[in-house]
């Protein structure tokens, strides 16, 4: 079953790029492209991942280094000007990334509003994407990413059974006694 499918059941969906609206469509091919990038570079993402602040990632994976990186995507302007909330996801990442498609007006990304000093920027297709900022790292605290790895884990193996098995989705997300 597509992780697309387990996500549509997942009671962790909500309104995110990658839902039905109409720029699902561009989304979900920006983070494909996002995806192809990092896997051949060795990351391996989760899409549409909660943090513990109440956020949700639109794409956060892990390198090789066991480094977290979060993907924050934007595929219209007022959307990117509008979204307030991204610098909760700094206390989350060792590297973060802006995932825009081709088309989108990227200048917003360069002011100081939005720190080009700690924030990388990825444009993106459904085929493949570049690196255009690489994104610096800011390393987490030991501690910090191992709980982020943890439940980045158990989050990624909870979708892979529910999609294996969907009469798991309503059962336990705590931890067996």
């Amino acid at each position: 079953m597509p992780e697309s499918a387990a996500l549509a059941r997942s009671p962790e969906r909500s309104n995110t790029p990658l839902d039905d609206s109409a720029d699902a469509p561009i989304a979900r091919d920006v983070c494909r492209g996002i995806m192809r990038l990092f896997a051949r570079n060795g990351i391996w993402c989760l899409p549409e991942m909660p943090l513990r602040n109440g956020r949700r990632a639109d794409l956060m994976g892990v390198d090789a280094k066991g480094r977290v990186v979060i993907v924050e995507v934007k595929v219209q302007r007022g959307d990117l000007l509008g979204d307030g909330k991204w610098p909760d996801y700094l206390d989350h990442c060792d590297r973060f990334f802006w995932g825009v498609p081709p088309g989108l007006d990227r200048s917003p990304l360069d002011s100081e509003d939005y720190r080009p000093d700690c924030c990388g920027v990825i444009v993106a297709d459904g085929y493949d994407a570049e690196i255009l900022r690489p994104a610096p790292l800011n390393p987490l605290a030991a501690a910090r990413r191992k709980v982020e790895i943890e439940r980045l884990s158990r989050t990624a193996l909870r979708r892979l059974t529910v999609a294996a098995d969907p009469e798991c989705a309503p059962w336990g997300t705590g931890d067996i006694a």
